[in-house]
């Protein structure tokens, strides 16, 4: 008998492409205007844990793709990465291997700060983008996400990080833990994180994820801003900060809410995700 973790680990793969010269795992759901989903950095996150509650709502609209960046999920590593241009280059590589030009973003944390440099790269192939407790901006490390990008593997570990993550702790069933941890510790997954994101000067990954002030200020793209008032790891006046900087940005914030927007706010994030894709901020 297949357990649920089991179950689990089966729909968090997707179909695999090689884009230049590694392989990318990704999900691409529906039909429509094209979305991209970019996930955050926990460990054990992939692409499909990240947004399993999200794409069926999003996909009745749009085409959906969530691919893993490279050292996570079912995506090849690439080693220690020291330069997001790495993820960057293999968005622009998975996106001309499907035949897509210009795309929406959802950038969730680390995915924000990807998607705020694919902008900044490549701003003629993105329509609009979400922004979700995003990186991008050189901010002091919290210590939630000290703690977060320094796991080490246990249950015990991994409860914590995930304490991190959450506003509601009820959430955190022992299953949930149970998987994130099953997941964290699958062979090929656990070298690749440690190696980017658990050096002992943690800080140094939050400048990598970093654009440049000047060109966020450039950016003339619509981009929709979300952010839990309770979240521990990304700094709400970091966000703040970046909304002032780009000019064409709203900003909402959730309470009662964490780093999770896409899980804790669920049917709000869904909405206004839907909306300002097909609407603008005008809307």
């Amino acid at each position: 008998m297949v357990d649920a973790n089991q179950e689990a680990a089966r729909a968090e793969v997707g179909q695999s492409l090689d884009v230049g010269g590694s392989s990318t795992n990704y999900h691409d759901v529906g039909e429509g205007p094209p979305v991209l989903l970019v996930h955050g950095s926990g460990p054990g996150v992939t692409a499909w844990a990240n947004w399993r509650l999200n794409i069926p709502v999003l996909a009745e609209s749009f085409r959906v793709i969530a691919p893993d960046m490279f050292g996570f999920g079912y995506s090849d590593s690439k080693g220690r990465i020291q330069d997001k241009q790495v993820w960057v280059d293999q968005l622009a590589s998975l996106l001309d291997a499907l035949g897509i030009d210009k795309i929406s973003m959802v950038g969730n944390s680390f995915g924000g700060g990807v998607t705020l440099a694919f902008m900044i790269a490549h701003p003629d192939r993105v329509d609009r983008a979400v922004l979700m407790g995003p990186a991008g901006l050189n901010f002091s490390i919290t210590p939630a996400l000290d703690k977060v990008w320094g796991y080490e593997p246990s249950i015990e570990a991994m409860r914590e990080s995930l304490k991190y993550l959450a506003w509601d702790h009820s959430r955190l069933t022992d299953d949930l833990i149970q998987s994130r941890y099953e997941a964290s510790i699958r062979p090929g997954m656990l070298e690749p994180y440690r190696e980017t994101f658990g050096g002992e000067d943690r800080q140094n990954n939050v400048a990598m994820l970093a654009s440049r002030e000047e060109d966020i200020g450039n950016i003339e793209h619509e981009t929709l801003i979300l952010h839990g008032i309770a979240d521990q790891v990304i700094p709400l006046d970091s966000t703040v900060r970046l909304a002032g900087l780009m000019k064409r940005a709203d900003l909402h914030l959730f309470s009662e809410c964490g780093h999770w927007v896409q899980i804790e706010r669920l049917a709000s994030f869904n909405r206004m995700v839907t909306e300002f894709f097909k609407h603008g901020l005008k809307a």
